[in-house]
């Protein structure tokens, strides 16, 4: 879809990219964002409370920073860049470079399970970067359902 519309961005100049491209981003990431918050009160022991960044109840639990609109709008951000700058076979070299140093950096990080949420790289990168409470950990719940 990039490629489509690359020509018609060319034409009108970087600044309009971009701003179209940074504004999109930015747009997809908040919306992302807000959805993960909404809604943003509950009912708490009879009365009704705002929803904070870090819950006030359990500091183990938060506003998830990284969900899947958000990890779009970073995706899409890097794709236009590469879309804009790259011809379509550089773009795709690129593209596969990138790819495998993915791999090979989650081989090398963890050689026996690179690919669990355990065991991944990206997770400690997370737990230093985000904290815990902005982090992914339904799959502890799905584990625990799973036991019963």
């Amino acid at each position: 879809m990039l490629w489509f519309c690359t020509p018609r961005l060319k034409e009108q100049g970087e600044g309009v990219f971009w701003r179209k491209v940074i504004k999109r981003s930015v747009l997809i990431f908040i919306i992302g964002l807000f959805l993960n918050w909404y809604p943003f009160i509950r009912w708490h022991e009879g009365s009704l409370e705002f929803i904070g960044w870090v819950n006030q109840h359990n500091s183990e639990k938060g506003v998830r920073i990284f969900g899947v609109l958000q990890r779009i709008a970073v995706c899409y951000f890097f794709a236009s860049v590469i879309a804009f700058y790259l011809k379509p076979k550089a773009a795709w070299f690129f593209s596969m470079a990138l790819l495998l140093a993915y791999w090979a950096i989650c081989l090398l990080g963890n050689p026996t399970d690179p690919y669990s949420l355990e065991g991944w790289i990206g997770t400690d990168l997370d737990k230093i970067i985000l904290h815990i409470p902005h982090m992914y950990k339904e799959r502890a719940l799905l584990l625990i359902r799973k036991d019963c």
